[in-house]
């Protein structure tokens, strides 16, 4: 009878999976994954650790590139952007493009000449760009620094892969960046040739795995391979950057099938959705209505519970003003905090005293006139 339990329970053991969460490795020097809706870090290998980041460099480029011009905007090459050597457009010195066919060279073909155009454009050196990408770095809170708008081995031009998932994070806010990195193909006009330039994205997820939203390839001998690279299914946006990967595209489908497979898209609260009503002390109204200040959203394990968890006062004194922070609601499940978001006054609460008084009765007055 014993042998025939352990017999069972034996065949139990091995009949399961082994359990989603255990540890694995990579090969990769610096890896991350992380949720797109709320920068959750769900798997990392040496995350904080920085590493050369070759021409991944170019989400950064590109994103001070939309912040600060315009897509119509008329780009020229010039001395300095001409002859870049690696991974290049083949622009003439004194050749203009667009700021958009110009975006579409760098993330597509990863030109390093038009990055160094680009980033002329914008502040007129390439020092002084990238004094503008470490200065973003420092207001995004990543761990990065940046020599160059194009990702050539520099000393000191470096990032985290955390780092690297999370700038890309910001720059997939922007629909025109999600519109570029997602294009496969693009064909841009070749000043003084008889044929146009045809771009095909060097990101072959893109072609290859189901969802793919977009990303940057990158490498130079010191560098190695790097990635970074994003997919969405069934609301679930899933963002993963990898440093010195020898194995790229395996490696990021493995990490992206590792997050697809062990996590779910939870949204608890939409951006503005009412969710409570505080009491006013003092006020000319008894209550005001609570907002999201952002959507409570995140990724949370498969088979989870999710529920909001919300830190209100009991009430709160006038004088309120519109979008006042008043508390903030957790998303938790399993005992575990996943999101975060504030909680603020949908309206102003004026202080009940002579003055407002006198204003709501001459608000009355005026809009007797007006009928």
């Amino acid at each position: 009878m014993n042998k025939w339990l352990i017999a069972l329970i034996l065949s139990l053991v091995l009949a399961c999976p082994a359990h989603a969460s255990e540890p694995f490795a990579v090969a990769a020097k610096g890896a991350v994954l992380i949720d797109g809706a709320s920068g959750r870090v769900l798997f990392g290998q040496n995350e904080n650790a920085e590493y050369p980041m070759a021409s991944t460099t170019k989400v950064m480029t590109t994103l001070l590139a939309l912040e600060n011009a315009g897509l119509d905007e008329q780009v020229t090459a010039g001395k300095n952007a001409y002859g870049v050597p690696g991974t290049s457009l083949y622009l003439s010195e004194g050749e203009t493009l667009s700021m958009e066919h110009m975006l579409y060279g760098l993330m597509l073909r990863s030109g390093n000449d038009a990055a160094v155009a680009v980033a002329e454009h914008i502040a007129g050196s390439v020092p002084a760009f990238a004094d503008m990408m470490n200065e973003k770095a420092r207001e995004l809170g990543i761990d990065a620094h940046f020599v160059n708008p194009h990702g050539l081995d520099a000393e000191g031009h470096q990032i985290s892969a955390l780092g690297l998932a999370l700038l890309f994070r910001e720059a997939m806010k922007d629909e025109r960046f999600r519109t570029i990195t997602a294009t496969k193909r693009k064909v841009i006009p070749w000043v003084g040739n008889e044929y146009s330039r045809v771009l095909e994205n060097k990101n072959k997820l893109l072609a290859t795995y189901e969802g793919a939203t977009g990303g940057k390839t990158g490498y130079t001998g010191k560098a190695g391979r790097c990635l970074v690279f994003s997919a969405k299914r069934d609301g679930l946006e899933l963002i993963g950057a990898v440093l010195n990967c020898p194995t790229w595209f395996d490696t990021a489908a493995q990490l992206l099938d590792y997050g697809f497979e062990n996590f779910r898209a939870e949204r608890v609260f939409d951006a503005g959705q009412q969710v409570a009503t505080v009491r006013v002390r003092g006020g000319t109204q008894a209550s005001v209505s609570v907002l999201a200040g952002a959507a409570l959203e995140t990724a949370v394990p498969v088979g989870s519970l999710p529920r909001a968890e919300l830190e209100l006062p009991e009430s709160a004194a006038a004088p309120i003003s519109k979008g006042q922070s008043l508390g903030t609601a957790a998303l938790v499940t399993d005992s575990r905090e996943y999101a975060r978001c504030p909680l603020v006054a949908a309206s102003q609460v004026e202080l009940r005293d002579f003055g407002s008084a006198l204003r709501r009765l001459l608000r009355r007055w005026l809009a007797g006139f007006e009928r």
